[in-house]
C-alpha cells in the first residue's frame, strides 16, 4: 500500500499549509520553550530539531504516519534476524556486529553470535600485531603503512572512520585508502610508500570486484618487482569470503577476514571490513566505535518514539522531503576531521533509498533519496551557503559540533564555533524587507539607494536545519553517530515502504562495462550501442592511436 493513501497522509497534507504561512521565528518568539520541546539528549548528544519548520501537532502527525506505516514492527524485525532484504533474501544484521550484550541473535534459528566474536577476536589480534611490529614484511621491517584495496562501502566507511579519528591513529601505521580503477589513484599512493613496509588489505566481500581486483594485482606486481613472489603473503592480507579465490593470488587462509552475506556495503565498517579502523586506532579504539553504535541500537530499539533520535530524524526527513519539498539534504560538519561524512552519508542514503518501486515491486508515487551532499563549515559559507540562504529551492541540513576540539590548536575553536551557531540562526531567522530598509538606512544610504539594495538583503529564513552537538568526536561519540544516521536511513525507508537494503541500481552500468571493455582493444570499430555511446567508444579507439 501507498503512503499517500493512508489518513495520516492525507492529514498531513492538510495540515503543511497551516505550518507553512507561520515563520520559524514567530513559532519561537510565540513558545518560549520550544528549544526544550523539540531537542532530545543521549548523554552528551544533543539534537536540537527546534529550527526545523514544524509545530507540535506536525510531530504528532509524523508520529501516526509511522504507526500507520509499521515502522516499529519493521525495526522489530530486522533486529530479530527477519530476511527483511526481500530481494536477496537476507536479514539485515548489521546491529549485531556492534552488539555488547550476551543475548543471542538469531538467523533461521542459528545464532550469529559465536561467528561474530570470532571475527572480531582475530581482526583485534591481527591489529595489535601489527601496531606492535610482532607481524613484520617479508624483510623483517616494521609496517609503517597500510593501503586499503576496496570500493563503495569497502572503502567510503574505512576511510571515513579514519580520517574522523586521526588524533586518535596517530601511534599506528599510516593508512592509505584507494578505491578508484583509474591508475592514478594506486600509482600516486604508491609513490609515498615503500615495498619493504606497506601491508596491503584487499578488501571485496566476492574477491572479485572489479576495480578492486585491477588495483590488487597492479599493486601485488609493484611488490613482487621489489621483493619478489614470496614476499606476498608477508604483504597482502584480505577480507573476503572467497577463501578459494584469496589463497590463489597468494594470501594464506589465515589472513583472511571473513564477514557474512546479511552485512550489507554500505553498513560494513562494523564487520572485517573496519580492519583498517582497528590498524590505525588500535583494537580498543575500534571496541568503542562499535560501543558507541551499540548504544544507538538500543536507543532506537526501546526510546519512545517522541524521544526517540533515530525516529524523530527519520520522520523530519519525510516530513522536509515530502512535504516541504525539500529534494536536497546538507550535511555540514564543523569538524574538518569529518570532512568526508557527506561522501559517506551519501552512499548510506542514496544507495539505500534511492528507490523506484516498493518492497512489492510497485512504482512509488512519492519522491524517495534526497540528494545528499555537503562540505566541513567553515570552507562551506564560502562557496554554496547563499544558495542556502536566498536560493527559492529548499535545501535541509544538518550541522554538526563538537563542543571541545580534538586538535591541538583550542583557540580556533570559538570562532568556528560561533559560526556554527550563527548560520543556523541565519537560516531560520532570515530578514524581512522591512529590516533590510533599516539596516541600510542606518548605514547613511540616501533613500533610493535603501530602495534599490533592500531586496538583494533579503532572507526568506524558516530553512530548516537540526544541530547536532556533542562534547568531543571521539571513537564512542562516532559511533553514535553513524548508527544514528543508519537509523534515520531504515526509518525513511520504512515510511515509504522500500527495500532499504539492496542496490540493484549499480548493476546495470557495470554489466554494459564488461561488454564494452573488450571493445576498446577490438580490432573493429564499436558498432553494437546506441550512436553516441558507439562514437564515444570509437573516438576514444582513434585518440589512443588505434
Amino acid at each position: 500500500m501507498s503512503p499517500t493513501s493512508l489518513d495520516a497522509w492525507k492529514h498531513l497534507e492538510q495540515h503543511r499549509d497551516a505550518v507553512s504561512a507561520m515563520p520559524v521565528r514567530q513559532l519561537f518568539a510565540d513558545d518560549p520553550g520550544r528549544f526544550e520541546r523539540f531537542s532530545i539528549q543521549l548523554d552528551d548528544l544533543l539534537v536540537d530539531y527546534s529550527k526545523q519548520h514544524i509545530t507540535a501537532e506536525t510531530m504528532a502527525r509524523l508520529a501516526d504516519l509511522a504507526r500507520a506505516t509499521g515502522v516499529d514492527a519493521a525495526r522489530d524485525r530486522m533486529f530479530a534476524g527477519a530476511r527483511i532484504n526481500t530481494t536477496e533474501d537476507r536479514a539485515v544484521l548489521h546491529v549485531a556486529l556492534r552488539r555488547a550484550s550476551p543475548g543471542a541473535v538469531l538467523v533461521d534459528g542459528r545464532d550469529v553470535m559465536p561467528g561474530v566474536r570470532a571475527a572480531r577476536a582475530h581482526l583485534s589480534q591481527f591489529a595489535g600485531d601489527v601496531r606492535a611490529g610482532r607481524w613484520t614484511g617479508a624483510t623483517g621491517q616494521r609496517i609503517t603503512d597500510v593501503v586499503n584495496l576496496g570500493i563503495g562501502g569497502s572503502d567510503l566507511g574505512p576511510a571515513m572512520v579514519v580520517d574522523a579519528l586521526t588524533p586518535y591513529g596517530r601511534e599506528g601505521p599510516r593508512l592509505h585508502f584507494v578505491s578508484n580503477v583509474d591508475g592514478a589513484h594506486l600509482d600516486e599512493t604508491l609513490r609515498l610508500v615503500r615495498p619493504a613496509t606497506t601491508l596491503f588489505i584487499v578488501a571485496s566481500k566476492t574477491f572479485t570486484t572489479q576495480e578492486t581486483m585491477a588495483n590488487a594485482r597492479s599493486a601485488r606486481a609493484w611488490l613482487v618487482a621489489a621483493l619478489g613472489e614470496a614476499a606476498v603473503g608477508r604483504h597482502f592480507v584480505a577480507v573476503s569470503t572467497n577463501a578459494a579465490a584469496v589463497e590463489a593470488f597468494g594470501i594464506a587462509a589465515a589472513n583472511m577476514f571473513g564477514f557474512w552475506d546479511w552485512v550489507g556495503g554500505r553498513y560494513s565498517l562494523w564487520s572485517s571490513i573496519g580492519l583498517p579502523i582497528a590498524l590505525a586506532i588500535g583494537a580498543a579504539g575500534f571496541d568503542a566505535l562499535l560501543a558507541g553504535a551499540d548504544d544507538m541500537d538500543r536507543h532506537f530499539e526501546t526510546a519512545p518514539m517522541a524521544g526517540n533520535l533515530p525516529m524523530v530524524l527519520g520522520l523530519l526527513g519525510i516530513w522536509n522531503t515530502n512535504f516541504l519539498g525539500a529534494e536536497t539534504h546538507a550535511v555540514l560538519p564543523y569538524d574538518q576531521y569529518l570532512r568526508r561524512l557527506p561522501a559517506y552519508l551519501q552512499q548510506l542514503d542514496m544507495e539505500s533509498n534511492g528507490k523506484g518501486v516498493t518492497r512489492e515491486g510497485t512504482p512509488v508515487n512519492v519522491a524517495t533519496g534526497p540528494i545528499v551532499w555537503g562540505e566541513p563549515g567553515t570552507n562551506g559559507q564560502h562557496a554554496f551557503y547563499q544558495l542556502l540562504h536566498q536560493s527559492p529551492r529548499l535545501v535541509s541540513a544538518d550541522f554538526l559540533a563538537a563542543a571541545e576540539p580534538a586538535h591541538g590548536l583550542p583557540a580556533h575553536h570559538p570562532l568556528l564555533l560561533s559560526n556554527f551557531f550563527a548560520q543556523t540562526e541565519a537560516l531560520m531567522r532570515g530578514k524581512t524587507l522591512e529590516e533590510a530598509r533599516a539596516e541600510l538606512a542606518a548605514a547613511g544610504l540616501d533613500a533610493d539607494a535603501v530602495a534599490r539594495l533592500a531586496p538583494h538583503k533579503v532572507f526568506p529564513g524558516s530553512r530548516p536545519t537540526t544541530s547536532l552537538l556533542y562534547r568531543r568526536l571521539d571513537p564512542r561519540t562516532l559511533g553514535r553517530l553513524l548508527a544514528l544516521y543508519e537509523h534515520k536511513v531504515f526509518v525513511m525507508g520504512a515510511v515509504w515502504g522500500i527495500n532499504s537494503f539492496d542496490q540493484w541500481g549499480v548493476e546495470l552500468g557495470k554489466v554494459l562495462a564488461s561488454r564494452i571493455l573488450p571493445e576498446l582493444d577490438a580490432p573493429a570499430e564499436a558498432t553494437g550501442h546506441d550512436g553516441s555511446t558507439n562514437g564515444l567508444i570509437n573516438h576514444a579507439r582513434r585518440l589512443r592511436g588505434q
